[in-house]
């Protein structure tokens, strides 16, 4: 679920988004949307919008076409000047040798509360050792898979829909995996570490304002040696990001410059 606060043309809103299902822990149908006017102190609209059977066969990876969003969690709610906004969604799951994670329960325990208490959401995005530690010696991989990017006009009308394709994984620590996100103003662009002969090679797709992706050419400079991690990372200028990133036992930090969008 996401929750921001913003302005159409005149108009102050707060936007709600998540999915939703139809019945107790189903299978994920769709978006939900509820904004609120702050002005008139009203909604300003309440829907909800259906994936297509085509936006599964995409999005699914290794699920079926049914449970295609099920193991989806939002990530980013991006605003746009005419009013619109897009969603960045992206499957993230565990596995282990006698159980999987998933969004209905407390497996690797709830940083919010104890084990004999499951009144809280679990949130697969608060990973430290302390929580990782409590599944005990259970061997537990982490995987971070396809993205799926959706663009909405104001009203809550879908404009397009595309699917960065992408498979990553890693044992007892999700620091690299997942993405994060780079505003040039004419693109969005995605980075995220894929493995190539055996090593980890930071990648940058982008979407453009039709929804078309695109792979960049590799990223200059890239030391050898140094792991990224991209979820960690904040966009600091109009042009320029810093990252965290691993050396040997040390935790450093690159600066990535974009001198074009």
């Amino acid at each position: 679920m996401k929750f921001i606060s913003r302005s159409i043309t005149t108009i102050s809103v707060y936007i709600l988004s998540s999915f939703y299902f139809q019945e107790r822990r189903g299978n994920v149908e769709g978006f939900y949307f509820y904004v609120w006017d702050k002005t008139t102190d009203k909604p300003f609209f309440e829907k909800t919008i259906a994936f297509s059977e085509e936006l599964r066969k995409e999005a699914k990876g290794d699920a079926t076409i049914k449970t295609a969003f099920n193991d989806y969690f939002i990530r980013d709610v991006i605003t746009r000047k005419d009013g619109g906004f897009i969603i960045g969604a992206e499957s993230y799951y565990t596995t282990s040798r006698f159980n999987n994670w998933n969004r209905w329960d407390y497996l690797y325990g709830s940083p919010f509360t104890n084990s004999f208490n499951n009144s809280y959401y679990y949130s697969p995005y608060y990973n430290n050792y302390y929580w990782r530690s409590r599944s005990g010696n259970n061997a537990v991989r982490y995987h971070a898979d396809n993205l799926t990017i959706l663009s909405f006009d104001g009203n809550g009308k879908i404009e397009w829909n595309n699917v960065v394709s992408k498979s990553q994984f890693d044992d007892e620590s999700d620091d690299l995996l997942s993405y994060m996100i780079m505003n040039t103003g004419g693109k969005l662009h995605f980075l995220f570490n894929q493995q190539e002969k055996r090593n980890n090679l930071l990648s940058d797709y982008y979407v453009n304002p039709e929804g078309e992706i695109t792979r960049s050419p590799t990223l200059k400079n890239l030391d050898r040696g140094y792991e990224f991690m991209p979820k960690y990372g904040k966009q600091v200028s109009s042009r320029q990001m810093i990252v965290p990133c691993l050396y040997r036992n040390y935790i450093c930090f690159a600066k990535i410059d974009y001198t074009q969008n």
